[in-house]
């Protein structure tokens, strides 16, 4: 913790140094395979928002995601989350060749409105049918996909970016799915709590995913007055990781500030005076070499 320490006192976060400092050393040691000495960076993600101040930062073992819950009526905590990790698209099939509907009457524009809404209710039952209360998707779906979802009870993400996807993915020890008909209860991710985090009087929101299956993946939420504090904290912050990933690597030390080469002066000092005729001259010499640098 000291070496971390050290490493953020001269930075802009030097008044939270303590937090920080606790932060990297916690995250490290969540993820770091001590017995092979090796850490994976990639179970470690740095996020920030603005608001707060540095204070507030904090460790969450688990993933969060900048979005929130797709319709404001869903619920905001969900428990023992069971999670259909998705990245087809929600909505009924499109031939994949170049296509025209025309719709001349209200008969046929009610067709094609019972036909997308009875593809929504399939996907959504393939959903449920697996056990899975909760969805995170990689794109997004209509309002009428979304009601639908709020009806059957089915919370749902969407609009996740890739890394996210597979972070999540990691981390609940879940599968990608591709496509609906691949959907089964193995390829669930699990956590033990998922809830909406709020920010103050604003309406922000980030969703947060905790008691994962896999307990080793974490991240750093660093908060900040703006922009570039937060920016400036999470270059620190990621500084502060390095040097605790490299003493879990290496545990071995070499002091700075001319600690080393003041060593070396002293012990060719001592060495001098046991010396005896010409040779205590050169002794001499590149001891005061060795001290004025």
């Amino acid at each position: 913790m000291a070496s971390s320490a050290v490493n953020l006192l001269s930075r802009s976060v030097s008044k939270a140094h303590d937090k920080f400092t606790q932060i990297a050393v916690d995250a490290v040691l969540s993820v770091a395979d001590l017995d092979r000495k090796d850490v994976d960076f990639e179970l470690i993600k740095v996020d920030g928002k603005v608001g707060g101040s540095l204070e507030d930062s904090l460790l969450v073992k688990g993933v969060i995601v900048d979005k929130d819950m797709s319709h404001p009526q869903m619920p905001r905590i969900v428990r023992d989350a069971k999670i259909a990790i998705l990245t087809c698209a929600f909505e009924p099939p499109k031939p994949k060749t170049k296509h025209k509907l025309d719709i001349t009457s209200v008969d046929e524009f009610k067709r094609l409105q019972s036909y997308e809404k009875s593809k929504f209710e399939e996907m959504i039952k393939q959903i449920k049918d697996t056990g899975a209360n909760l969805v995170i998707c990689q794109w997004g779906f209509d309002d009428e996909a979304n009601h639908l979802l709020l009806t059957n009870k089915l919370p749902a993400v969407r609009w996740v970016g890739g890394p996210e996807i597979e972070l999540i993915a990691i981390a609940t020890n879940g599968r990608i799915v591709p496509r609906f008909e691949d959907l089964s209860p193995e390829k669930l991710g699990k956590a033990g709590l998922v809830r909406e985090l709020s920010f103050g009087t604003t309406r922000d929101r980030m969703l947060v995913i905790e008691e994962c299956a896999n307990t080793r993946a974490v991240t750093a939420f660093v908060r900040g007055s703006n922009k570039m504090i937060v920016d400036e904290a999470k270059r620190a912050l990621h500084d502060a990781l390095c040097v605790v990933r490299n003493l879990v690597k290496d545990n071995r030390v070499v002091y700075g500030g001319g600690a080393a080469e003041i060593a070396c002066s002293v012990a060719v000092s001592d060495a001098a005076d046991k010396v005896g005729s010409v040779h205590v001259c050169l002794l001499e010499k590149r001891w005061d070499a060795n001290f004025r640098g």
